[in-house]
């Protein structure tokens, strides 16, 4: 488990939440508000590089990303890492662990991320109470179901650069539209080791793939991460239509 380092309860009230003003995710109705108010028992604040939640462990809460970017990823015994999908505002972690008693994941932080903290043992409250929540509760599942059918398609089908293509503009898209660039094209945190992690290439080829992009323009590469400078040409070259919701919920 992280090291965490831990504010006040209650830092941020969800009745001020900054993710109930993004366009992007569903509001709550007044009720829903009120019990996510009292689920929600605080927030954490975890470093850059920190686990959030380690495979085989059992925690006693959940979490939902309030600010930042993390990954959910799997280790082999001799130590290579499948990158299995991007956390970022809005997402909820550790719901597997809920169902399958122990985490058959690990997620770590990718930047400085805060967390809300939810009691697990309240969850059957919120299926019990408001079956609207557990519906979202769903949603986010199926939606976690359809990043993977993406993920996998990526793997077994498309090329190298298409892969990279696809997940440079998929990762772009889905942080601006919670709006963690503020409306400026900011690098996305990630080395080149992730994308390799991800995209189950060496580091050698990932490089190789890397730079075909940047020679037509799509990206730059910098010290602080990924530059995306079209994600329209990089959607193009994946063949992918994009994230087609309008709305999503979110806890």
């Amino acid at each position: 488990m992280a090291t965490f380092k831990k504010r006040q309860s209650k830092q941020t009230p969800c009745q001020q939440c900054p993710l109930r003003a993004l366009d992007h995710f569903r509001d709550f109705t007044p009720e829903e508000l009120e019990f996510v108010s009292h689920f929600k028992m605080g927030e954490l604040a975890v470093d850059a590089g920190a686990t959030i939640l380690s495979e085989g462990a059992n925690s006693a809460h959940l979490f939902t990303v309030l600010s930042g970017w993390g990954f959910r990823y799997k280790m082999l015994d001799d130590g290579r890492r499948q990158i299995l999908n991007y956390m970022m505002p809005g997402d909820l972690i550790g719901l597997q662990g809920t169902l399958m008693h122990e985490m058959q994941h690990s997620v770590e932080a990718l930047s400085p991320v805060t967390l809300c903290v939810f009691e697990r043992d309240k969850l059957h409250k919120l299926f019990a109470n408001h079956p609207g929540l557990g519906y979202d509760m769903t949603w986010i599942a199926a939606q976690e179901e359809r990043i993977l059918d993406e993920n996998l398609l990526s793997l077994g089908r498309r090329s190298a650069l298409e892969r990279a293509a696809y997940l440079l503009a998929f990762l772009y898209r889905r942080a601006e539209a919670t709006s963690l660039f503020e409306g400026q094209r900011v690098s996305l945190p990630i080395t080149q080791q992730h994308i390799a992690d991800t995209l189950g290439l060496s580091i050698v080829h990932t490089n190789r793939t890397l730079r075909k992009l940047a020679d037509r323009k799509l990206i730059r590469w910098a010290e602080r991460g990924c530059d995306i400078l079209d994600d329209k040409g990089l959607a193009q070259i994946a063949g992918w239509s994009g994230i087609q919701e309008i709305e999503r919920p979110f806890v």
